[in-house]
């Protein structure tokens, strides 16, 4: 299967490309900086808020992944929103996966977000996040998936299994490692069609 994945270089993205080519897929990084990534058949420069780079993309893939978020750096939440926008627009005729937040996750109905021990340092990503959602969800195309990590992410060990759910936390935590395989999972066995699903380490 051949696989674009947007943010190819970051933390989950360049998880997300070692596992496709683990598992023999035919992977292209993306990435604003172009650089190699290992496992990719090829890394190219690609800026997901470029309708031509998205389309290029989309034509030469049969997933496109999404591992991008908003800025952590300063710039405005606005250009990711606008790059999401132009990956549901653009990404004609193909799957999309994205990644999403564990912000926008519920516990009692209640978004942890907006709960009031949610850590303020995340809270206008996790809202970003939260928009991006809904922009997938009232899009007009079904062919898109939302996978939401764990409340708490981070580089670890790949789990022998992992717990999945709808909108509320499977779990606390989930490695990065875990979590390409989840995405992987769903590339290869679609269950998710027009839906965000959460996982987490078992």
């Amino acid at each position: 299967m051949r696989i674009a994945v947007f943010g190819a270089t970051g933390m989950i993205g360049s998880r997300i490309v070692a596992e496709g080519a683990r598992r023999g897929h035919d992977v292209i990084a993306l990435s604003r900086s172009g650089d190699d990534v290992p496992g990719a058949r090829a890394a190219r420069r690609a800026d997901m808020a470029d309708a031509e780079d998205v389309a290029a993309a989309a034509a030469d893939a049969d997933v496109v992944i999404s591992a991008t978020g908003p800025s952590r750096t300063g710039r405005p939440h606005e250009d990711w929103l606008h790059a999401v926008e132009c990956l549901v627009r653009r990404a004609v005729g193909t799957r999309l996966l994205v990644v999403g937040g564990a912000g926008t996750l519920e516990v009692d109905g209640v978004r942890l977000l907006d709960a009031p021990d949610f850590p303020a340092a995340y809270h206008a990503e996790a809202v970003t996040q939260a928009e991006a959602l809904s922009l997938l969800r009232g899009a007009e195309r079904a062919d898109w998936t939302v996978v939401s990590p764990a409340p708490e992410i981070g580089p670890g060990e790949r789990a022998a299994e992992y717990a999945s759910g709808a909108d509320s936390p499977a779990g606390g935590r989930i490695s990065a490692e875990t979590f390409a395989v989840a995405i992987l999972d769903e590339v290869e066995r679609p269950a998710h069609a027009g839906e965000r699903f959460t996982v987490a380490d078992l």
